[in-house]
């Protein structure tokens, strides 16, 4: 979607905002969203959130007009709620002595410009992994579903409820040990690491998931998937899009509180380095832009629920380290 197309949206929604009150709106949005609170004394503090969340999108969709920023689920949360709910990355350090993938300097030059696992069927339907911090399971899942795939095996769902139940697996980061906790948190290379132990990964349909850390219901009979080894790879971006296209799509993380309320278009808002969220990428492309360089971005799969993003994903722009989504890419290896 064109720049001017995007503003033209924005402008629209901000637009049609600024008709109805912001209580008329917090009515709305409660509505549409079955929003429920305890009493007179919550529904105030939310509706003040709420209100300041307004003022943030506003703000937002200023700042970065190639893409759309709006109310959404998440609207009577504080950033500092979201973060605390939604968000499970926990010590995301690379550890210098674990191997990197080499992407030779022929592949770079040899990826398309363009490339997208979904409709190539290596990716799975967009997830939701409620009020628990278990965005690392997802991401390691996801990797694992597509290496499966890509190893001439037919697309597994994999179930993220075992790594919340049964991973415990710890690695050193910077001289602390960095532990997986369910839904406290946890780390898509340690979750590799448990599922080479474990034997496997065990299907969505026979260990579903409940978004709430349980006892361990682990059965070898029920793997759907198994890995052999994992890596991390470069930090270069054009190097990851290069793996990606060869191999498969990659698990990542990223510094995602700033992508609360964003609906569409590409992401170029200013955000840090501190890798707070567990995320797939599933390819990469370029958005023609009315004044400017073509953007280049990243596809993204979230684990929000589709009714978040575009469809439960996001485009991110590529190439500038955004939102450290380069600083701890890593895969699977079947």
């Amino acid at each position: 979607m064109s720049r001017a197309i995007l503003l033209i949206v924005a402008l629209g929604l901000l637009a049609a905002t600024e008709a109805i009150s912001e209580e008329a709106q917090f009515a709305q949005f409660t509505t549409q969203y079955g929003k429920v609170y305890s009493g007179q004394a919550e529904r105030n503090e939310r509706l003040a959130i709420f209100k300041t969340n307004l003022r943030k999108i506003e703000q937002q969709n200023k700042q970065n007009p190639e893409a759309t920023f709006g109310i959404n689920k998440f609207a009577d949360l504080s950033a500092e709620e979201f973060k605390a709910t939604y968000l499970g990355v926990k010590g995301a350090v690379r550890n210098p002595e674990h191997p990197v993938a080499v992407v030779s300097k022929e592949a770079v030059a040899a990826m398309p410009t363009s490339f997208d696992w979904v409709p190539k069927g290596a990716v799975t339907p967009v997830k939701n992994q409620g009020q628990c911090g278990s965005c690392w399971s997802f991401s390691a899942a996801q990797n694992i579903e597509g290496q499966w795939f890509l190893s001439n095996h037919s697309l597994p769902v994999l179930s993220e409820q075992e790594f919340v139940d049964c991973d415990h697996q710890c690695s050193m980061d910077q001289g602390q040990k960095v532990c997986d906790q369910g839904c406290n948190g946890g780390l898509m290379s340690n979750a590799f690491m448990f599922a080479i132990a474990e034997g496997g990964v065990d299907s969505e349909a026979s260990y579903p998931y409940e978004g709430v850390d349980g006892t361990c219901r682990f059965k070898q009979a029920d793997v759907a998937a198994k890995i052999s080894n994992w890596t991390m790879l470069p930090e270069d971006e054009d190097q990851i899009a290069a793996y990606l296209a060869e191999h498969g799509p990659v698990a990542i993380a990223a510094d995602a509180e700033p992508w609360q309320f964003y609906t569409g278009g590409v992401f170029r808002l200013p955000c840090g380095t501190s890798l707070d969220h567990g995320i797939l990428l599933t390819g990469y492309g370029n958005q023609s832009v009315i004044g400017d360089r073509d953007i280049k971005y990243w596809d993204i799969k979230n684990s929000w629920g589709a009714d978040w993003g575009l469809n439960g994903y996001i485009k991110l722009e590529r190439g500038v380290g955004k939102c450290g989504v380069n600083l701890f890419a890593c895969s699977s290896i079947v």
